[in-house]
């Protein structure tokens, strides 16, 4: 999940936060007739009497307005009691008259850091670094705001200094286990979080950086090891429960699973930042404890004392909208093969596309289609959030569209910086932002009905049928699969499900089992994921009286061959409480009939939206006793489901799921009426696009 390597970081720390050094030997003042009074306030400083310290500091400066020291000292004292911005001024001053001490240095970089001025921060500690090279707490604090910036490679030489000055030094050890990983150097950042465990095996924040370091290796069953070790020492770790929980989903083991969601509902219900919202998303039906997390994890992620950048804003009258698409998932990945098309439909009369990628690029079919669909592709990965958000204002951005939300690799601080008028939540992430610097989440009637406007930070946007886009080039491999060789019954009824086992809960997983023990000579075909969750649902299936050969895993293929394969299933089975997405489409597309049922979340709601687009109403089901009911009626009346498969493969190009060019113009559509709005001076505000008859809007 998003924010997996942040909640590795949590409570590492750096120097104690401009805290006057025991180097500051006043002894080496030299014939300063100030010593004492400095002496004096110092100790009271130390003491916490900031009143009585501020004013033995501004006495000597009236005295001598050019004492370095003093200026020092009454910018660390103004920074402690909350006026950071004028600390920042003295001690600007202080190290113009003194440039040659490290710890005043030091400090005007940390109150820099806490005024979110990190450039000119990193810049102080180099010149503390420069005059006194052991400064161990400058380079972790270095590290820190290297990667604040994005600047791994920076980050990750500052904390591997700090290492060999202090091999034990934890915050140093971390540093270098969330750099790596940021990096996406796993291998390299088990090495270093392994270290930090030897050193000091019971620390929580080493225990949970472990659990985090293994949970990106797939070493799933031995990251919930560390991380439940992390939350017996600190029950409460930030965001440990939720990246065990997600451990343990994507594993399929339930033994815990109650007693942990009860305690993730009831932190954050007290407003404690335990989850994150991805995780909550696959294995929350509630849109209301979503929300809450959302802010929590905006709250405690992107500083709220971040400048705005945006003040001037492109002009509102244009003939053309220059919107730009934003994410780390153009290259082999569901969101692309989604969206592919859109980019290349988007009309160029009306708009001048932008992609902004900062994430990986695998040189593939999709990336290099995708970099020649849109008119100018950025790729920003070593840029700060601000540096981004710099470059949508210079390109003069009027509607900045987040593909990522808060799944892997997302990055919602751009948006704090409210980079371009107006800013989307669409597609990545299937619930709210929760913050007011998205203005906007794009849904439809059916995965965001009006009445869950409270359940949303932004205001919705209503598109005509689905809000999903897709793919018309998506190909089918071309022959017909056998079953034998897929490890499928020739004869029996196959129940497909090729959901990520995260989504995979309990409660649905009963009545599978109970649909296999009714069915006779039936199998469930799911998703190979790893070996522990396959183990794990093999476990389950006996412990429900069903012979674990009766589930059949598909490992990973290609999308091409991956849809030729779905005609040998007869009927795909949803999960609840977050639905198939992509996994729904995907099936459509191929001719395999999906079986849901509605929920009360975005997520648990896709499912119903793609049946409701492709004329499928009746696959919607709106209890689990219902949706058990008709799965078991569609595999005893073949004749029944053979009906509707017909009628799927019939009317599939034909349907709005599927008409690519109509769905551009909708959501073109909902481009120009945020805009208009935007261009009265009006608020963000609720609305729904009228479905078009391919007429082009008018800007």
């Amino acid at each position: 999940p998003a924010g997996e390597r942040e909640a590795a970081g949590q409570g590492l720390g750096t120097a104690q936060w401009l805290k006057p050094d025991d180097s500051m030997n006043m002894h080496n003042v030299p014939i300063d007739p100030y010593l004492t009074a400095l002496r004096d306030a110092l100790a009271q400083q130390k003491q916490g009497q900031w009143a009585a310290a501020e004013a033995g500091y501004l006495e000597i400066l009236t005295r001598c307005p050019d004492h370095a020291m003093a200026m020092h000292l009454l910018g660390i004292v103004l920074g402690q009691t909350g006026r950071a911005s004028a600390g920042a001024d003295y001690l600007r001053r202080s190290v113009a008259l003194n440039p040659q001490d490290p710890l005043a240095w030091n400090n005007l970089a940390n109150i820099l850091k806490q005024l979110g001025e990190l450039v000119e921060a990193a810049q102080a500690y180099e010149r503390a670094l420069a005059l006194q090279p052991g400064y161990l707490s400058a380079w972790c604090s270095l590290g820190e705001v290297s990667r604040m910036l994005r600047r791994y490679p920076r980050a990750l030489v500052a904390y591997r200094h700090a290492v060999v000055l202090a091999p034990q030094h934890l915050d140093a050890l971390l540093g270098c286990v969330c750099v790596l990983l940021d990096m996406g150097h796993s291998p390299q950042a088990l090495v270093y979080a392994q270290q930090a465990v030897r050193e000091n095996p019971e620390h929580a924040a080493a225990n949970r950086g472990l659990g985090v370091a293994l949970s990106n290796l797939k070493r799933y069953p031995e990251a919930a090891h560390f991380l439940r070790k992390a939350l017996q020492i600190d029950p409460n770790g930030t965001a440990v429960l939720g990246t065990l929980m997600y451990a343990d989903m994507v594993c399929c083991d339930w033994h815990a699973r109650v007693e942990l969601l009860e305690r993730i509902e009831a932190d954050l219900m007290r407003g404690i930042w335990v989850a994150e919202p991805f995780v909550l998303v696959g294995c929350s039906g509630s849109a209301s404890l979503l929300r809450m997390t959302a802010e929590l994890q905006m709250q405690a992620t992107v500083p709220a004392t971040m400048p705005k950048l945006m003040e001037v804003r492109p002009a509102p009258n244009k003939k053309k909208l220059r919107i730009a698409y934003l994410s780390a998932d153009f290259h082999t990945h569901a969101t692309s093969y989604l969206i592919a098309e859109l980019f290349e439909l988007h009309d160029r009369d009306r708009f001048e596309v932008v992609a902004v990628s900062f994430g990986p690029d695998d040189d593939g079919a999709l990336r290099k289609r995708i970099e020649a669909a849109v008119g100018q592709f950025f790729r920003v990965n070593d840029l700060s959030d601000q540096e981004v958000a710099e470059l949508l204002v210079r390109e003069q951005v009027d509607i900045a569209i987040d593909l990522k939300g808060f799944t892997l690799d997302s990055r919602p601080g751009i948006f704090q910086f409210r980079p371009a008028p107006i800013v989307v939540n669409y597609l990545g992430f299937p619930s709210t932002m929760g913050s007011a610097c998205f203005d906007y989440i794009i849904g439809d009637p059916v995965v965001t009905p009006l009445e869950h406007a409270g359940f949303y930070a932004e205001k919705i946007v209503q598109l005509p049928h689905s809000y999903q886009v897709n793919d018309r080039r998506r190909e089918i491999a071309a022959g017909t699969p056998v079953r034998r060789k897929h490890g499928l019954p020739e004869d029996g009824f196959v129940f497909a499900c090729f959901n990520n086992n995260y989504k995979i809960t309990p409660v649905v997983f009963d009545i599978w089992m109970r649909l296999l023990d009714q069915v006779p000579n039936s199998v469930l075909w799911l998703m190979a994921g790893n070996g522990v969750a396959e183990a794990n649902l093999q476990r389950e299936a006996e412990a429900r009286g069903i012979t674990r050969d009766r589930l059949v895993f598909a490992p990973r293929a290609p999308l091409s061959e991956h849809l030729a394969r779905h005609q040998l299933a007869d009927l795909f089975l949803d999960t609840l409480p977050c639905n198939a997405h992509t996994t729904a489409s995907d099936a459509l597309w191929a001719g395999l009939p999906v079986l849901t049922c509605l929920g009360r979340t975005f997520a648990g709601r896709v499912a119903a939206s793609l049946l409701t687009a492709v004329g499928l109403p009746e696959l919607i089901t709106t209890s689990l006793a219902d949706y058990e009911e008709q799965a078991l009626q569609l595999a005893m009346l073949p004749e029944k489901l053979q009906a509707i498969r017909r009628r799927l493969q019939a009317q599939r190009d034909a349907t709005p799921l599927f008409d690519t060019p109509r769905f551009t113009i909708h959501l073109e559509q909902a481009y120009f009426q945020m805009h208009e709005r935007y261009s009265q001076g009006l608020a963000p505000d609720a609305m729904a696009v009228v479905p078009s008859a391919l007429n082009k809007p008018s800007v």
